[in-house]
């Protein structure tokens, strides 16, 4: 069903609606990295479980982003955009409100469920607003600005608040808006939804692949802790394989399936995919791994440390803007290659850090040349993601970026964490801890080599060549 149409007025203050939810689950998963050390204090986090604070909410945001796409196209959008809104602000609530470790990270779970309820049903209404062409490309660039202004503002406002009012705010700063945004939403979006699918939810898709992949990644962070060879660590494992072969064979028998693994029978999407998700596990070990160090060994206060990745979310903009254009130049494969080289050479030249040492000759330098990657990185794996996609299954592959990119950060992450706690034997002691940060950062480093592998070998030149020419205005946004 579909209501009244809208007037090009209203067509931009829905955007603007739109666009400050998504701001908020982009500041969101960035405003939380500078407030970790002081969370980790003030609730007596283990330096094992500080992760879960990051890969609970990355978990449930990835492994639930799919079927919120779908559900939205069946329920409604407006619907389930209110609905996700509500759970994002009351898990938000339940964060600042945490007393101990176990609280946070059920509340960070809930966090991420919400924001895969939300952001798939924002982002489709964003393309059901807005006319097909230079309307929709003006809106969607308006989208992606706003997508890397929150990750700007995410590492600076996390510093502030943290400084300030304390880190509860760094949750409690989603509430109010929120509470407005589900307020609003009646009056300025219309419903919309496909009539034409089926009612089927495919939960047991979902649920299967995200309790896999969450078992993977428990055994992984505590694997230290218990021992990799010891009865928790292999029956994990064991049983997160058990759980994700189930998956597979929900999708192979589903009449309605999560992913259709048709969609797979294009190389340069399977490739693509596959090189987002060991961007997401390289980077997001810098950004943790980073926000540990300069509070932890160089003993920066929230704020300076949020300061310090001005740098980085200048750049970021930047040389995606810069990146826009080189693809239709050269073709997106050679920029998404040397954005992974740029990341890779980034982190090993952020293994140099060391105990005595600060920020100008051991971060800024790394930093830029990490922002200018990923720039690289992230715009070119969007449009590999989505190269040769006929139009009914274009959500469908837009899910599947967006969920590679997490899933990845959280498994990366989660093996991160294990190398750096392998070497780590005193976490009290800045030279042991920085002997750990140096051990993650090389291997993050190997994964983007991988990366580059990937890249090379599985996307395909000619698909590559396809917007060569093309106007700059033309190419989708990351």
């Amino acid at each position: 069903m579909t209501d009244a149409p809208l007037t090009q007025r209203q067509k931009w203050f829905a955007l603007a609606l739109l666009a400050t939810t998504q701001f908020v689950i982009v500041l969101d998963a960035a405003i939380v990295n500078v407030a970790l050390p002081t969370v980790g204090r003030e609730l007596h986090f283990s330096q094992d479980n500080l992760a879960w604070v990051v890969n609970a909410y990355v978990l449930t945001f990835g492994g639930f982003l799919l079927l919120g796409g779908r559900l939205s196209d069946l329920l409604g959008r407006r619907r389930l955009f209110m609905g996700g809104l509500f759970v994002f602000a009351l898990a938000s609530l339940l964060g600042g409100l945490a007393a101990n470790e176990g609280q946070l990270i059920a509340a960070r779970a809930l966090q991420g469920f919400g924001g895969a309820m939300l952001a798939p049903a924002a982002l489709s209404m964003v393309t059901t607003t807005f006319v097909e062409g230079a309307e929709r490309n003006k809106a969607l660039g308006v989208w992606g600005a706003v997508s890397g202004s929150g990750g700007a503002a995410g590492v600076l406002l996390g510093g502030v608040l943290t400084e300030y009012l304390g880190w509860e705010w760094v949750f409690w700063v989603n509430v109010p808006i929120g509470v407005i945004a589900a307020i609003l939403a009646p009056r300025m979006l219309r419903e919309s939804r496909r009539e034409s699918l089926t009612r089927t939810f495919d939960v047991a898709g979902a649920v299967t692949v995200t309790a896999g992949l969450a078992l993977l990644v428990f055994a992984l962070v505590d694997a230290n802790r218990a021992g990799w060879d010891s009865a928790q660590t292999i029956g994990l494992l064991i049983a997160s394989i058990a759980l994700i072969s189930a998956f597979v064979a929900v999708e192979q028998r589903s009449s309605a399936p999560l992913v259709p693994f048709r969609i797979f029978r294009s190389r340069t999407l399977t490739g693509s995919n596959i090189t987002a998700l060991l961007v997401g596990a390289s980077l997001f070990s810098m950004f943790f791994f980073i926000s540990l160090y300069m509070q932890q060994v160089l003993g920066y206060d929230a704020l300076k440390a949020g300061l310090s990745y001005l740098p980085l979310a200048i750049f970021i903009i930047v040389s995606a803007g810069i990146a826009s254009v080189l693809v239709t130049k050269i073709g997106f494969k050679p920029v998404l290659v040397t954005g992974m080289l740029l990341i890779a050479i980034a982190l090993v030249w952020f293994a140099q850090a060391d105990v005595g040492g600060g920020y100008v000759p051991d971060l800024l330098g790394p930093m830029i040349v990490s922002a200018i990657g990923l720039g690289f990185a992230f715009v070119p794996v969007t449009i590999g993601a989505v190269s040769g996609v006929s139009p009914q299954d274009s959500g469908l592959a837009s899910g599947l970026i967006n969920t590679g990119q997490q899933v990845g950060g959280a498994l990366g992450l989660a093996v991160l964490v294990a190398v750096a706690n392998a070497v780590t034997v005193n976490p009290r002691d800045p030279g042991e801890l920085t002997e750990g940060f140096q051990a993650a950062f090389l291997t993050g480093a190997g994964i983007a080599v991988l990366g580059i592998i990937a890249a090379l070998t599985l996307i395909r030149s000619a698909d590559s060549r396809a917007l060569v020419g093309a106007d700059p205005a033309a190419v989708p946004v990351a």
